[in-house]
């Protein structure tokens, strides 16, 4: 069977077919007010619509519908439904300020509206046990009030819901035929009320949007296999999706990910970091042989508790518009032209009338990053998109020049003035994620994707003292790629508070007082056979042989007393054939030296107390799918071209394994360009993966 990866961004959305070990890619522009018209217009340009309604293609999509709605806010009207005296927790929050010292900070923005907010009966003590009953009267006064109020979902949040979910089930039964429900025993059983309110909101919210996306999709290319890429970097069944909005906020940039590490173990680079550039934002993140999970996300202003990749993004990327802010300073992004109009030397432009693409009674076009890159001769228009779109230079200039002009500079001043801003912003968000947070960036190889990322790499790579970098092939589209190459996966977790005991002879279960109870070995491991089991039956529902299914557990840990855990992976103890006395003084050695090494490596220090066991975590996944790249030529070798500006100008496609080409020269390819700075130099590895090092450092 023949699969596709799709990758929809802000400004394009990528294909890459990966037949009988062949690849194939393809571009077109996003249709953001309708995703999946971009998908069947690529899929339909690709040839690809038979082999799709007839079963013989798997699609493997990620998705921006969640993020975008998420970002801008325009999720569904949803209504949540808490305990009595709780209907304002999504809007206090944890009262935390953005701005520490600002007097008169803007409000934060409110989740639900009140008017939408209920309050109902039925009440758990912090053991999961009832001491208020929700009964009929309850009940049947929260339907009428939600009838009224007309929602088109419903989010359910009960305190304490995560240890007993009888209550959450009993309304989400109730609710169900009145409009989308989502309830946080299901959607996040773990504690800390306000994050576990604000993930069930938001998966109420955009489920509705989601599922009519993914129907229309399903729909239209039945009977195709269908999987969507969810935020941990692995999939799920699109029939799934929907009930599972809230895991598909880092859709794509997961999918860039998986497509990095990939390319680096072919490369034997295993320490990556990575910036992802498109036309809209910059995702940066690092890899150290796997990809790295967060549980303390954010989207927007919102927490997400809910595992995804460990992420940080800007709204720097090629539609970053450049402006003159109030004090006379140049500024880049957040802003961006998008798809629609996007750059200036796209040619594109903005009717009044209908927001659409026209040639008349226009708005005027904004600079981008990606125009200043065509006035540096960066980006070269008979090459963009391999000739398929062409690039209007004088249009960009005619964008620049007011800035120019501002600032009393030339076109070329005001371009690189552009470049290094934007630069500017991605090296502190590189920063951000690996050396505030102690990672020796020195052992790392600078990773860059996107249809944008080749063209900053170098500059990144100085601007972070760094001397290694790598440029993946096809790295235009490596979101789409990293989508082939991801697996079924379920992550699931479940709230289990206890203290780990110092040794077997103190373990001593108190089922009276679950926060202060003491959890064997055995016992941790019954809780993650509950979740394992249940992984594997939903990996087995999407088609996956349970032989080839593995499972890893892991355990947020944290001394007692502590707001904050750490997750530290727990072993499996399957051999019984020592006593259980010695078996359990294993485990319990095993976990709690391994939480105090991490805690002292992560604060500089570790504490003779209990350690507390917050939440148990289980990660299922399916099979790795097996993919071999095609290797490249060893000759012979094409010489360059040479453009007005003195740069070399090399077709990727015609690289051969060996080569070497140094800076500075422009590496064009359909999808991206490489642009190879003074003082660096690139190497093509059997595949075509560049490896670029300093000049002075021996390749």
């Amino acid at each position: 069977m023949m699969s596709l990866g799709v990758d929809t961004g802000g400004t394009f959305t990528d294909f890459v077919l990966l037949n009988h070990g062949s690849l194939r890619i393809h571009k077109v522009l996003s249709t953001p007010s309708a995703p999946e018209q971009a998908i069947l217009q690529g899929i339909t340009e690709m040839g690809l619509m038979e082999a799709a309604t007839s079963g013989e293609l798997r699609i493997t999509h990620g998705s921006t519908v969640a993020t975008n709605a998420a970002l801008e806010n325009k999720g569904v009207k949803t209504a949540f439904v808490t305990n009595q005296g709780f209907a304002d927790i999504l809007t206090i929050g944890r009262q935390a300020r953005a701005e520490l010292y600002n007097l008169q900070p803007n409000p934060s923005p409110i989740p639900v509206k009140k008017e939408l907010c209920f309050e109902t009966g039925g009440r758990l003590d912090a053991n999961g046990q009832e001491t208020s009953p929700l009964n009929e009267a309850d009940i049947n006064s929260l339907v009428d009030a939600i009838k009224a109020a007309k929602p088109d979902a419903i989010a359910i949040c009960q305190l304490f819901s995560y240890l007993n979910p009888t209550t959450e089930k009993a309304l989400e039964a109730a609710l169900t035929p009145l409009a989308y429900v989502s309830r946080s025993s299901e959607v996040l059983p773990t504690s800390g009320e306000y994050e576990r309110g604000i993930a069930t909101w938001l998966n109420a919210s955009l489920g509705p949007l989601v599922k009519r996306y993914i129907d229309q999709l399903r729909q239209a290319l039945h009977p195709a296999n269908i999987a969507v890429m969810q935020s941990t970097g692995g999939t799920i069944d699109a029939k799934q999706a929907a009930n599972h909005a809230v895991n598909m906020l880092l859709s794509g940039p997961a999918g860039g990910l998986s497509g990095a590490r990939f390319m680096g173990n072919v490369s034997n680079t295993a320490n990556l970091l990575t910036f992802d550039m498109g036309g809209t934002s910059t995702d940066v993140a690092t890899i150290q042989g796997h990809i790295k999970l967060t549980t303390e996300g954010h989207i927007g202003a919102w927490p997400v508790a809910v595992p995804q990749v460990d992420m940080h993004t800007i709204g720097a990327g090629g539609g970053s518009i450049a402006y003159i802010d109030d004090g006379g300073l140049l500024q880049v992004g957040p802003e961006s032209a998008g798809a629609y109009p996007g750059p200036a030397c796209y040619k594109r432009t903005v009717n009044k009338n209908n927001n659409k693409s026209s040639e008349q009674d226009s708005k005027p076009i904004k600079p981008t990053v990606t125009d200043a890159n065509v006035i540096l001769g960066r980006l070269r228009p008979e090459l963009f998109l391999g000739g398929n779109m062409s690039l209007d230079v004088n249009a960009a200039q005619q964008a620049l020049k007011p800035l120019a002009k501002q600032l009393n500079l030339s076109l070329t001043e005001i371009a690189q003035g552009i470049i290094d801003v934007a630069n500017d912003h991605m090296a502190s968000a590189l920063r951000v994620i690996s050396v505030q947070r102690g990672v020796d960036i020195q052992q790392f190889h600078l990773c860059s994707f996107g249809g944008a990322g080749g063209l900053h790499v170098c500059a990144l790579a100085d601007a972070l003292q760094m001397e290694k970098a790598l440029v993946p092939i096809h790295g235009g589209v490596l979101s789409a790629f990293g989508m082939l190459t991801s697996v079924k996966e379920r992550q699931l977790s479940q709230s289990i508070p206890g203290i780990i005991p110092t040794s077997s002879s103190s373990i001593n279960n108190n089922p009276n007082n679950n926060t202060n109870t003491q959890l064997s070995p055995e016992k941790i491991q019954q809780h993650c056979n509950i979740l394992i089991a249940e992984g594997i039956k939903a990996l087995q529902q999407e088609g996956i042989d349970k032989a080839s299914i593995t499972a890893t557990c892991s355990l947020d840990l944290r001394y007692q007393g502590q707001s904050f855990f750490l997750n530290i992976p727990w072993v499996k103890y399957e051999s019984w054939t020592k006593h259980k006395t010695e078996y359990e003084n294993d485990a319990l050695t095993t976990i709690t030296q391994a939480f105090h090494q991490q805690h002292c490596h992560r604060y500089g220090h570790s504490l003779d107390i209990a350690i507390e066991l917050v939440n148990i975590r289980v990660a299922i996944t399916g099979q790795q799918p097996t993919i071999e790249l095609p290797m490249i030529p060893t000759q012979p070798e094409v010489k360059p071209t040479i453009t007005p500006e003195g740069n070399y100008i090399y077709q990727r496609s015609n690289l051969v394994a060996g080569q070497i080409i140094h800076g500075p020269a422009l590496i064009a390819e359909t999808v991206s360009t490489t642009y190879i700075d003074v003082n660096w130099r690139g190497y093509i590895d059997a595949v075509g993966n560049i490896l670029l090092t300093k000049s002075a450092t021996p390749l």
